[in-house]
């Protein structure tokens, strides 16, 4: 498990205002240790994942929020497809 400064500190430029968003938002989930926000490593790869997605495909707030969605339901087809 990672903590807010922890993730902040692994990407550069990253602030703890804009994960509070991300997770505001519901881009992102935390966990919750007393009033220490904590994320799991799957969490950690979709800091990464969004990220990608803000810089490469220059993509903002709202266009992110959609392709994030859609990954979710793609992923979550993918997983009821294998276990039938």
């Amino acid at each position: 498990m990672m903590t807010l400064e922890l993730l902040c500190a692994r990407f550069e430029g990253l602030e703890p205002e804009e994960l509070r968003g991300w997770i505001g938002a519901g881009l992102l989930r935390a966990d919750a240790e007393g009033e220490t926000l904590v994320f799991q490593e799957i969490d950690v790869a979709r800091v990464r994942l969004i990220l990608d997605l803000r810089e490469t495909l220059a993509l903002e707030e709202e266009a992110l929020a959609l392709v994030l969605s859609l990954l979710d339901q793609i992923y979550a087809l993918r997983r009821r497809l294998g276990e039938t």
